[in-house]
């Protein structure tokens, strides 16, 4: 098995400071510096009863799909705010690699933000910039959460947000892999996530994540991402097989499915429970 307290870059000794305790980021980079594996889920539901109900249950992080979810600002907000009162960290991904739609999602204060389906170390580099402010960055100044609406003074917010959100690049193309040395050697990232699907996709075989060409690139992915000293993560499905073979990678955080799916599956087991008993024969 691999170490996975070995992997990430440390910039701060245990423990690590809250940003202004609202988004438990540093719950989740505690349980990573301690060699624990973080389990997140993806959410798609408007309603933030679902991330709710996903707190309470103990998931490390929620996964706000604003890239394929059914939903704007507005309703990322209330995923956000929604699991404040749990443990878990807030995790949004954004639409797509554009500064002033990653600069609104920045002002929510998530945990981390990742950014979908980098393909370069030019592209790398435009969503780090877009994650800090000046001189680091590019990102625009207008906090409200982030800095508690006044309750945390201009300087103290500005100095807790050096490096906070995480800054998350998602690898899910064949070009991303052939290049993968370069976008791991940008500074500023603190965690390469694998798309397994649409990694598959590009390679001419969608759905086929565990084809040996595939399985190789994500190997590739994963070895070049903690070389490089970074945060090894996915989101995928959950199997016994899949999840042994990203251990194995040394993953040290997983979004296991979906809202939709967890609840497709928990209805169609209970019907076919409750239809197969004896009684209702």
């Amino acid at each position: 098995m691999i170490d996975r307290a070995a992997g990430p870059r440390q910039s701060h000794h245990l423990p690590y400071p809250a940003m202004n305790c609202v988004n438990h980021l540093d719950l989740f980079r505690n349980k990573i510096a301690e060699g624990k594996l973080c389990l997140g889920t993806g959410i798609t539901f408007i309603d933030p009863a679902i991330s709710d109900l996903v707190g309470e249950v103990g998931f490390d992080f929620t996964w706000v799909d604003m890239e394929h979810g059914p939903y704007g600002l507005q309703t990322a907000l209330n995923h956000v705010t929604a699991v404040r009162g749990t443990g878990t960290a807030p995790f949004v991904r954004v639409p797509y690699n554009h500064v002033d739609e990653i600069k609104r999602v920045l002002d929510l204060a998530p945990a981390a933000v990742v950014v979908p389906n980098v393909k370069s170390p030019e592209e790398a580099e435009r969503a780090v910039a877009a994650c800090r402010y000046p001189p680091r960055g590019v990102r625009g100044y207008g906090p409200r959460r982030g800095q508690r609406y006044g309750m945390v003074s201009q300087a103290d917010f500005l100095a807790q947000v050096e490096d906070e959100p995480l800054v998350i690049l998602q690898i899910e193309h064949i070009d991303a892999v052939n290049c993968i040395d370069q976008i791991v050697a940008i500074p500023g990232i603190d965690s390469i996530c694998v798309g397994p699907n649409d990694l598959s996709g590009s390679m001419g075989k969608l759905g086929e994540v565990h084809d040996p060409d595939v399985s190789a690139a994500m190997d590739t992915i994963a070895n070049h991402t903690r070389s490089a000293g970074l945060l090894l993560g996915t989101s995928t499905f959950y199997s016994e097989e899949n999840f042994a073979r990203w251990l194995e990678r040394g993953a040290h955080w997983m979004g296991l499915s979906v809202d939709w799916a967890h609840l497709c599956t928990a209805l169609r087991d209970l019907l076919t429970t409750a239809r197969d008993h004896p009684s209702a024969s």
